[in-house]
C-alpha cells in the first residue's frame, strides 16, 4: 500500500500550563509554562496517521514556506486560552506536471486553502489518480474541480457553504460524505453514528485523523460501510485525548 498526501501543512505547537493568578496591569490571566509539545499538522498530521496506521509507504507534498499555530492551554480545566498563528499562506508552488501518480495507490488531497493548491491542481490531481480522496475548505459548487475524485470529505459547516447544494449532492450523491461531529456522518442518505458517552476534550486534528483511516481502511477492504465505521471509530479516541494524539486502532 502506497499512499501519496498532498496539500497545505503546519506546525501544531501546544503549550500546556497552569494560571494561578490575575495580571496586576490587565484583568487577565498570568501563564505559566510547564510542557510543550510539537507535531505536524494539517497534511502533515495525515501522514503522521497513516504511518501511526502502519501505512510504511507514505509520501508527503506540501508548502516549503513555515506556518506555525501556537495554542495555549490551561491544563487543569484543558481549556484553550489563546491561539496564536504566524505566517497564514503559503505560495502555489504545486506542479502537477511533475507527480507520477501512477505510483500510488491512492492519493489524499488535503487543501486547507492556504494557497499551495489552486482549483485547477485540484481538478488535475483528480483526473490523473487510480483512486483520490480530497479533504478540501474551498467553497465546493457543483463544477469539474471535484467531479474526478473517488470521494469528497466535508464538515457540516462546509456542507452548508456550499454553492447550489442542491445540485452538488444530485452530482456527487454516491462520493460525498459529510462529517457531523457528535452525530456521526451521512453518505449516501445514511448516517453512521458515533459513540456519545465518551468526553471530548480536543477536536485538533480529528478530521485529519478520520481521512487516513477511511482512506486505509477503503484500500483494505473497499467497503464504504466498514470504512466509514473504523474512521468514525478513530476519530472517537483522539478527541478524547489533549492534542494531536496517533492513539489509533489497527486493522
Amino acid at each position: 500500500m502506497k499512499i501519496l498526501v498532498i496539500g497545505d501543512s503546519c506546525t501544531d505547537v501546544f503549550v500546556y500550563g497552569s494560571c494561578d493568578r490575575l495580571c496586576p496591569e490587565a484583568p487577565i490571566p498570568v501563564f505559566k509554562p510547564s510542557k510543550t509539545i510539537t507535531n505536524q499538522g494539517m497534511a502533515g498530521n495525515v501522514v503522521d496517521n497513516l504511518r501511526a496506521l502502519g501505512v510504511r509507504k507514505t509520501e508527503l507534498i506540501t508548502n516549503n514556506e513555515q506556518i506555525i499555530k501556537t495554542r495555549y492551554v490551561e491544563t487543569k480545566s484543558n481549556q484553550m486560552l489563546l491561539r496564536v498563528d504566524g505566517n497564514d499562506k503559503v505560495s502555489n508552488s504545486f506542479d502537477y506536471r511533475k507527480v507520477d501518480f501512477d505510483s500510488y495507490d491512492a492519493v489524499i488531497v488535503a487543501d486547507y486553502d492556504k494557497g499551495y493548491l489552486t482549483y485547477k491542481d485540484i481538478g488535475e490531481i483528480g483526473k490523473k489518480s487510480k483512486l483520490s480522496f480530497i479533504d478540501t475548505k474551498k467553497t465546493i459548487g457543483s463544477g469539474d474541480y471535484f467531479k474526478d475524485y473517488t470521494f469528497v470529505k466535508m464538515n457540516e459547516v462546509e456542507w452548508e457553504n456550499c454553492v447550489d447544494k442542491g445540485a452538488v449532492y444530485s452530482e456527487w450523491k454516491k462520493s460525498l460524505i459529510v462529517t457531523m461531529s457528535e452525530r456521526g456522518c451521512m453518505y449516501n442518505e445514511k448516517r453512521y453514528p458515533v459513540d456519545n458517552s465518551v468526553e471530548v476534550r480536543d477536536l485538533s486534528g480529528a478530521g485529519d485523523t478520520w481521512m487516513a483511516s477511511f482512506v486505509m481502511k477503503y484500500i483494505d477492504s473497499n467497503s464504504i460501510d466498514e470504512s466509514i465505521q473504523f474512521a468514525n471509530n478513530n476519530a472517537t479516541i483522539v478527541v478524547q485525548k489533549r492534542g494531536v494524539t496517533l492513539s489509533l486502532i489497527h486493522i
